[in-house]
C-alpha cells in the first residue's frame, strides 16, 4: 500500500491520522480563488483508509462540507468503528484546524471468491488517441486540471464538440500525466468529474459544485486510461444527479459512481 499517489497524503506518528499539505497542483478554481478539488477529498480519504486499515475498499461516499484552500494543510482521521473477518467499517473526517471539510464513510475488505461477472459493457466508441484532447475551459496553469490528459469519446466538452450529447451522456477518456497507477484513490478524482457533464446535458456553459461523491469498486486491472461513461439523469430546482462508470481499456468495469450537485449556468453556449 505504498503506491505512488496523485496527492501529497502524509503519515504521522498516529496510524489513525493523516494530513494532506495542500498545493495549486490539487486545486481548483480561478486564479487567487483556488480550492481543493473535491475527488481529492475522497481519493485521499480512501488512501488513508487503506493503510490504516490495510484492506482495499469497496464503497466509498464523500459529504463535502466546506472548502479547504492552499496552502493549508488537511488533517485526515480515520475511525474504525467494526473490523470483521473480511471486512471493515470506516470513517474519515477531513479538517482544517476546527473547521471540517469533508466527511467519508467506507466499507473495506475482500472475501474468498472465484467470481468475477460484470453485466454492465463498455460502450463502442473510438480509442483515445483517434479522439480529440480537451484543454479545461481555465486554460492553462498549474492546478490540477494541467496534470489530467482528457479525450473526448462523445459530446461536449470544455470547448471540444464529438458528436450529439443532448441525451446527457459524455464519454471521456482520462488518464493522469505522471507515472502514477491508476487505483482506486485515482477512479475517485476522475468520479468527481460528473458536474463536467451538467454543460453537455443542457446544451449551455455550465457546471456544478459537488454535494457529495460516491464511488463503487468492482475490480481494477492494469491500464493507461479510463473510460468514463457519464450520464446526467436530471436536473430541477437548481441540483443535478449524476453517474459514472469507469472502464478499463480493455472494457473491464472496475467502478461505478454517482454525484448530485449544485448547477451553475453561466451563459448559452456559443
Amino acid at each position: 500500500m505504498t503506491r505512488p499517489l496523485f496527492f501529497d497524503l502524509q503519515a504521522t506518528h498516529n496510524p489513525h491520522r493523516w494530513y494532506l499539505p495542500l498545493s495549486p497542483a490539487v486545486c481548483v478554481g480561478p486564479p487567487g480563488n483556488l480550492f481543493m478539488f473535491g475527488g481529492v477529498g475522497l481519493g485521499s480519504s480512501i488512501a488513508a483508509l487503506e493503510r490504516t486499515c490495510e484492506r482495499p475498499v469497496i464503497w466509498a461516499t464523500a459529504q463535502y462540507l466546506s472548502y479547504a484552500r492552499p496552502p493549508s494543510v488537511v488533517d485526515l482521521d480515520v475511525w474504525v468503528p467494526a473490523a470483521g473477518k473480511y471486512n471493515s467499517q470506516a470513517r474519515v473526517t477531513g479538517h482544517v484546524g476546527d473547521k471540517e471539510i469533508f466527511t467519508v464513510n467506507a466499507a473495506l475488505g475482500a472475501r474468498p471468491s472465484e467470481m468475477s461477472r460484470q453485466w454492465l459493457t463498455m460502450p463502442d466508441c473510438a480509442a483515445p488517441e483517434d479522439c480529440p484532447p480537451a484543454a479545461h475551459w481555465r486554460g492553462g496553469g498549474d492546478d490540477l486540471h494541467s496534470r489530467i490528459e482528457v479525450r473526448v469519446a462523445k459530446g461536449h466538452y470544455a470547448g471540444t464538440d464529438a458528436g450529439d450529447g443532448e441525451d446527457g451522456r459524455l464519454l471521456l477518456w482520462v488518464r493522469p500525466r505522471e507515472p502514477i497507477p491508476i487505483d482506486a484513490t485515482m477512479l475517485a478524482i476522475m468520479a468527481d468529474f460528473v458536474p463536467g457533464a451538467v454543460g453537455n446535458a443542457l446544451g449551455l456553459n455550465a457546471g456544478g459544485n459537488s454535494l457529495d461523491n460516491t464511488i463503487r469498486v468492482r475490480r481494477i486491472v492494469a491500464t493507461d486510461w479510463v473510460l468514463c461513461d457519464t450520464r446526467i439523469l436530471g436536473v430541477h430546482g437548481g441540483f443535478g444527479h449524476g453517474a459514472m462508470y469507469l472502464f478499463a481499456q480493455d472494457g473491464e468495469l472496475m467502478a461505478t459512481a454517482s454525484q448530485s450537485m449544485i448547477v451553475r449556468v453561466h451563459d448559452e453556449r456559443k
